[in-house]
């Protein structure tokens, strides 16, 4: 089904405005942007590796991941993804893809084909400028998360995660305070920090044991911002945003 970016549903507009102040026109040129809307059950691939796509697909609700597996079939998570997230934008001027992006949960993706992508990018060179930012902000989070899965204790990996993935949701409205809604099962934390289901399992218990986290089915609250903040060593400098309440 094809339609218009409408202005209720807007999750892009959203991301980008977490960086950038947008004019009306390039609002309104991003809402005009025709989509291929699809809903994408849970846990299936989106793009996978070696495709080469000519469109790019647009996260338009629930959560999705980038990732890459071994030649033993074990699975690396690179990245997660939220609502207004283009999580294949390299797709425009990489040909081939050397990555998949699966879903979490649920999904709707709109896909944009590049044509009308470029289009867009040729008429409004300050949102080219946004995806190119987006991108840069990308390979930011990836350098945090080596950055953990090298130096960091498990413990202060999941810390460091989790205050990542609330300042990203907060930015785009999809966080009250500190809580959010985060369907991530242990084993995708595992996938991406590097850490056995089973110790994933042990660090939330004692998380929950010593008053950073609560949670209830996918609803994770954080008691105590500051301590959390701390015990993951989180800094937000490097996830560019302009919000200053995004992260506080």
């Amino acid at each position: 089904m094809n339609s218009t970016f409408h202005r209720e549903h807007n999750p892009l507009i959203r991301k980008l405005e977490s960086a950038i102040a947008l004019t009306d026109d390039e609002r309104q040129a991003l809402l005009d942007l025709p989509l291929q809307l699809v809903a994408i059950k849970a846990d299936q691939d989106i793009v996978r590796i070696g495709d080469r796509p000519s469109r790019c697909c647009l996260l338009l609700s629930g959560f999705a991941c980038t990732y890459t597996m071994t030649g033993e079939g074990k699975r690396q998570i690179v990245n997660f993804h939220i609502p207004g997230d283009i999580p294949d934008l390299q797709s425009l001027h990489l040909r081939v893809l050397d990555n998949s992006v699966a879903t979490i949960e649920p999904c709707t993706v709109g896909f944009i084909t590049h044509q009308a992508l470029r289009d867009l990018c040729r008429r409004y060179p300050r949102i080219t400028e946004a995806f190119w930012r987006n991108t840069l902000v990308d390979a930011a989070i990836f350098r945090a998360w080596m950055t953990s899965i090298g130096q960091r204790e498990a413990y202060d990996r999941i810390a460091h995660l989790l205050c990542e993935l609330l300042v990203r949701l907060r930015a785009v409205g999809l966080a009250e305070d500190h809580t959010c809604d985060l369907p991530i099962t242990q084993v995708e934390f595992g996938n991406a920090l590097g850490i056995t289901t089973v110790h994933v399992n042990r660090v939330f218990q004692a998380m929950r044991a010593d008053g950073l986290i609560q949670t209830k089915g996918t609803r994770l609250t954080i008691p105590d911002w500051e301590r959390l903040k701390e015990v993951g060593d989180f800094d937000p400098t490097y996830l560019h945003l302009e919000q200053e309440d995004a992260t506080k």
